[in-house]
């Protein structure tokens, strides 16, 4: 078998994000997320519930799927890690993990407008996502492989904003050709949803699952041709699979740059992954966005976050990526004063005029802000990731990074839905998500801008 030239090993990888990335973009944030969240208060308010509180346990049911799914994650990334690690073998668990998330998300189809299957699709949705996100685990752990270590930040950046442009692609098409308003019918271009699906029962928008799940499997085809495993010739097993786990955990806790950013990345993406998920229905609870409305922003912010990304891997490369990660944390605290202080009929208690378009705007800047800084952040933490492991014990060092990544992400979602519930406001629910990402700030004090190599 003919040798796989550098260039084609990082063209491989990447096609991996753009491949994946439609399962956040359109399933977790603009085009499923928050038609389910407008099915569920509909669901709600037919089994005798008032408006505002139908709102209200919404969000509550979402975001507590969301925590139960952050959990599995967390418990199960590291092990999953370990394992690969140990026999050198990736590529069956991508098998099936991304057969796992295709076929949930194909069945996001059956939820009906009338709230017909709507917890089984919450539980297919949050199943397939586990399924995708542990896959993106195993993915990142490959980063370190393809270049040395200065290189990472500008390869991490270009491959996020190469998987956003994806996301920006595949939001196109569904807002063109398939999602309609849900007071139209028609598509952002007038048009019935194609193939002529029936826009009275939104079958148009519930095209979102299928639509991910073939996008998954033809572009994830790249992925496999180009990247392969390295297999070892220990067959431990999973004794071996536990050692390394313990021992990378060890590692963690005995130097403090390493540990203080597993710990502080921890909880700065929990936040933003609450960010993440929380855009489109948020929109939609609070300032009464169609699906149309809600695509567009998702437009303005994956095209940002393709830009910025691809910036942020620029300034990483020149600057190292704590900085990026640091600037990147006080813009997203910013949005989230922004999410707190705004509602339909007011700004920081400022009352606005009837119909008044400027909620709309801020939040369309909001969403610009969330992509582009959510994207370069994310970007430089798997470069800076890499700054505190090597190829070899990579696949672990990348379960805890997942670990991290998820082992609060119960906690997020669990606050802001505690919030939501203590206040009653769907804005006030967000408030534990700016104690998050000061946490995070806080605990990125103690991380060497060189990573391990400076211990």
């Amino acid at each position: 078998m003919a040798e796989i030239s550098a260039k084609k090993r990082i063209w491989g990888w990447m096609w991996f994000d753009w491949a994946q990335q439609p399962y956040a973009t359109l399933g977790l944030t603009f085009i499923f997320g928050p038609y389910f969240a407008a099915v569920a208060v509909g669901y709600f308010i037919a089994q005798g519930t008032g408006d505002d509180a139908a709102r209200v346990q919404a969000q509550e049911l979402w975001t507590g799927a969301q925590a139960v799914a952050g959990l599995v994650i967390a418990f199960s990334a590291p092990f999953i890690g370990a394992w690969a690690g140990a026999t050198g073998r990736r590529k069956p668990w991508f098998y099936a993990f991304i057969a796992v998330a295709v076929i949930c998300s194909a069945m996001l189809w059956n939820l009906q407008a009338d709230g017909t299957g709507l917890m089984m699709a919450l539980l297919l949705f949050w199943v397939g996502f586990v399924a995708s996100e542990s896959a993106f685990a195993l993915y990142n752990s490959i980063l370190p492989s393809l270049g040395q270590t200065e290189e990472a930040g500008r390869i991490s950046g270009g491959a996020t904003a190469f998987g956003y442009w994806g996301g920006v692609l595949s939001l196109f098409i569904m807002l063109l050709l398939f999602a309609e308003n849900e007071v139209t019918g028609k598509t952002l271009i007038g048009i019935e949803p194609i193939l002529g699906l029936d826009p009275e029962t939104r079958e148009g928008t519930r095209a979102v699952g299928p639509f991910i799940a073939i996008w998954f499997v033809i572009f994830v085809i790249p992925f496999f041709l180009w990247t392969k495993d390295t297999p070892t010739q220990n067959r431990g097993g999973v004794g071996v699979a536990l050692s390394r786990l313990w021992a990378s955990i060890r590692a963690a806790f005995r130097k403090r740059s390493y540990g203080s950013f597993l710990l502080g990345s921890m909880f700065y993406r929990d936040a933003l992954t609450m960010l993440y998920s929380a855009g489109g229905v948020y929109a939609n609870l609070v300032l009464n966005w169609t699906v149309i409305q809600i695509g567009v922003f998702g437009i303005i912010a994956a095209i940002a976050a393709a830009i910025l990304s691809w910036v942020g891997g620029i300034a990483d490369a020149r600057l190292g990526p704590k900085p990026v990660i640091i600037f990147c944390i006080w813009v997203l605290i910013g949005v989230c004063l922004v999410v707190v202080g705004m509602s339909r009929e007011s700004l920081f208690g400022i009352p606005l005029a009837d119909g008044s378009l400027v909620p709309d705007i801020v939040f369309y800047f909001c969403g610009a802000a969330i992509g582009g800084a959510g994207g370069a952040m994310y970007s430089a933490s798997r470069s800076m990731m890499v700054r505190h492991c090597t190829p070899e014990n990579a696949t672990e060092a990348f379960g805890l990074f997942a670990l991290t990544g998820r082992a609060t992400a119960f906690l997020a979602p669990a606050l802001v839905a505690v919030f939501t519930s203590w206040t009653q406001s769907n804005q006030l629910g967000y408030i534990p998500v700016i104690i998050l990402f000061a946490l995070g700030l806080f605990l990125l004090r103690w991380v060497h801008p060189n990573g391990e190599r400076a211990e």
